[in-house]
């Protein structure tokens, strides 16, 4: 039985965990995952990107990421490019439907 529920037990991405995306206020771990898969591993290299095409690109490599998930690729180049003057409106994934 003991081996079984180890064998159910979720793997813990350390990686994406320690990212400096993590940064990003309410950033979710599994887009953060997305973002390193594509190469992006630092909050400034999300400025001037365009969060839809980060979402379909992230989708190609990932099937599991939902719509709801592009919220989060929203915020997080919002913040990149604001990360000096932040709207408190706008740091929190429900703001950016």
């Amino acid at each position: 039985m003991k081996a079984n529920s180890l064998r159910n037990k979720k793997k813990v991405d350390y990686q994406a965990l320690q990212s400096p995306l993590m940064r990003i206020p309410k950033m979710d771990i599994a887009v953060t995952r997305s973002l390193i898969d594509l190469g992006i591993k630092e909050i400034y290299e999300l400025k001037g990107r365009d969060p839809n095409i980060l979402h379909e690109e992230a989708r190609r490599i990932n099937e599991e990421i939902n719509d709801y998930s592009i919220r989060y690729f929203r915020l997080a180049v919002y913040y990149s490019e604001n990360i000096t003057h932040l709207d408190k409106n706008k740091i929190h994934p429900d703001d950016w439907t």
